[in-house]
């Protein structure tokens, strides 16, 4: 074509057209033009010769808007999660690297956090690497599972019996994003990618009791800046059990308000430019105000609407084949869809599993290797399950039965745990702790052939008292198993869970 045009001469061009319109210029495709009309979820879509009309442009703008803000509340669910557990356990106390939060009587279902258990000895505190720079932990003998995990919730360390001091103890250094210094030896040293860290510690019980555990907390968990090495502040603790509290992030506009704090206390490069740019088109940028007017405020507000029905869809009802860990007649699904704690598919060939990760953070909190890893005696694996035998989701009102097979793969012990939907915390009852557990509960019965049957409904049936999880009337729930320290068995399938079942009134309750 154009040579054609090339060798065109003076006489062949018309007196108001480039080119003659008798020449052939060919068809144009009918897939590459734009139709005067479409119908589509926004309303209908109007143009003039390819040109959108005035309510077009606003119904496309507000979609994109809304759109960007959607996939926000999605990609931002770990950043604004940890910055609710960041600034209430702020609020509750914990200001300083050397003041932590145990719950030395365990946690119960009064302090709302995203799934935690009943079963461990939970120490929690804050790293701020901007405020007190290279900071030391010291993690006494016998710790549990622990970790550290940056302001997305991205894994920077282990300790205790999955972290390189194996249980036996050790000092653990952890430098700011931006430390450029020389670090001492006879650290484990990790350089976290922002300033605010979260550490979660656990400690066992022991003959089924608490008071070892929080004892090991007290006496040998130290936190100080490196600076202060020679002269380390006193440890405070701040005692938890009981304590009303809530570490959740919203599910409203107030959500963004929490991203965007954290945005502006982060470094710029926490995020990739992708994930920065999405914020960025709804006015969350580091070093700018978060001012939205009165339409992208309305937006954002609908936007975190659309995020929390999508992030419970993928939590109560996934589509995805990788998240069962059986086959489909089963209802038991992993925590981390596809096996990986960075979910990433193949290892990164096939890209990041973004609803995969939203999914995990919307009701979980803790992201280390530990919990995917093939570790057998040492570490923790977990079990979800949302609905019954019939897939029907599971409701407090009604009778349930979950018969846990004799010789669970569990070299340390194995608990189930309720919680519920809305909070995704704890069930709140009289009960204080929905759970049973195989060390603490003495009073729960096998059966004959060994195995152990666990009952959830409101009030105790007769006679399975001691194996018995309440629930509510008018409240829905869900349930997960958790094996410490689990067994060849559990990896290679050759023990699993059954399925709950509802137990009908005939069958004998209550």
């Amino acid at each position: 074509i154009l040579a054609q045009a090339s060798q065109l001469k003076p006489k062949d061009l018309g007196q108001n057209s480039l080119v003659n319109m008798s020449l052939p210029l060919g068809a144009v495709p009918d897939s590459i033009t734009t139709q005067d009309e479409y119908d589509t979820s926004l309303g209908k879509l109007t143009f003039v010769d390819g040109l959108p009309d005035e309510a077009t442009v606003q119904k496309v703008y507000d979609n994109l808007d809304r759109s960007r803000g959607v996939k926000a509340f999605l990609d931002m669910v770990p950043m604004a999660s940890l910055e609710a557990l960041r600034r209430n356990m702020v609020e509750g106390g914990v200001d300083a690297c050397h003041k932590f939060i145990l719950f030395e009587g365990l946690m119960d279902c009064r302090s709302i956090f995203l799934t935690p258990n009943t079963d461990t000895v939970y120490a929690m505190l804050l790293l701020d690497l901007k405020r007190d720079g290279p900071t030391v932990m010291e993690i006494p003998p016998g710790a549990g599972p622990g970790f550290v995990n940056d302001a997305f919730f991205r894994y920077v360390g282990d300790m205790g019996g999955p972290g390189p001091d194996r249980g036996a103890g050790g000092k653990y250094l952890y430098l700011p994003p931006d430390y450029e210094g020389s670090v001492p030896g006879g650290y484990y040293v990790a350089k976290s990618t922002s300033y605010t860290n979260w550490a979660a510690l656990r400690g066992f019980l022991k003959d089924g009791k608490p008071d070892h555990a929080a004892q090991m907390w007290r006496e040998g968990l130290k936190i100080y800046p490196l600076s202060s090495a020679s002269n380390p502040p006193k440890m405070e603790v701040i005692a938890c059990t009981g304590k009303i509290m809530n570490t959740i992030h919203s599910n409203d506009y107030e959500f963004f308000e929490e991203l965007n704090t954290a945005i502006q206390y982060e470094p710029v490069s926490l995020l990739d430019p992708e994930l920065r740019g999405n914020l960025t088109a709804i006015g969350i940028m580091k070093g700018r105000p978060f001012q939205p007017d009165a339409r992208m405020k309305a937006l954002l507000t609908e936007a975190a609407a659309i995020g929390n029905a999508t992030s419970r869809a993928f939590c109560f009802a996934t589509r995805s084949k990788t998240a069962r860990i059986y086959d489909e007649n089963s209802e038991w699904v992993t925590a981390f869809d596809g096996g990986d704690y960075r979910w990433l598919v193949e290892d990164g060939t096939g890209g990041r599993n973004a609803d995969a990760r939203t999914r995990f953070f919307y009701f979980a909190t803790g992201n280390t290797p530990a919990m995917v890893m093939k570790m057998v005696d040492r570490g923790s694996q977990y079990a979800v399950i949302c609905r019954d035998a019939k897939k029907r989701y599971l409701d407090g009102s009604k009778c349930y039965s979950l018969r846990i097979p004799a010789n669970v793969p569990a070299k340390d012990f194995w608990s189930v745990v309720v919680y519920d939907t809305q909070t995704r915390s704890m069930l709140k009852t009289s009960q204080l702790f929905p759970c049973r557990n195989s060390v603490s509960h003495a009073d729960m019965k096998q059966n004959p052939d060994g195995s152990t049957t666990i009952w959830f409904a409101p009030s105790a049936p007769k006679g399975r008292e001691g194996n018995w999880i309440q629930t509510i009337a008018g409240k829905m729930w869900w349930g997960c198993l958790r094996l410490y320290g689990p067994g060849q068995a559990w990896f290679d399938q050759t023990w699993r869970p059954e399925e709950i079942h509802e137990v009908e009134a005939e069958a004998g309750y209550p």
